[in-house]
């Protein structure tokens, strides 16, 4: 079936290259026969621009994390 046919409900982008998108639970599978390629994309685009600004979130924390760590590892002395 056409993957626009496949509901926003039980879907899910993962963080891989531009983003994957994936069935979230094979268990639950939500068909839309004859849904509008037109209202799928623009659905698309609002749930990776919901998306991104999460990942970028998470990207700014990991960066600081390794800053951290790396300021720890600059104090301490050669052994």
């Amino acid at each position: 079936m056409p993957i626009e046919f496949l509901g926003w409900d039980c879907l899910t982008i993962g963080a891989l290259g531009w983003g994957q998108i994936q069935i979230a639970n094979s268990n639950f599978v939500s068909v839309n026969p004859g849904y509008s390629r037109r209202r799928w994309m623009i659905e698309l685009c609002d749930v990776m621009l919901e998306f991104y600004p999460k990942e970028i979130a998470k990207i700014g924390d990991r960066i600081g994390r390794f800053e951290q760590i790396r300021a720890f590892w600059q104090a301490k002395k050669e052994a």
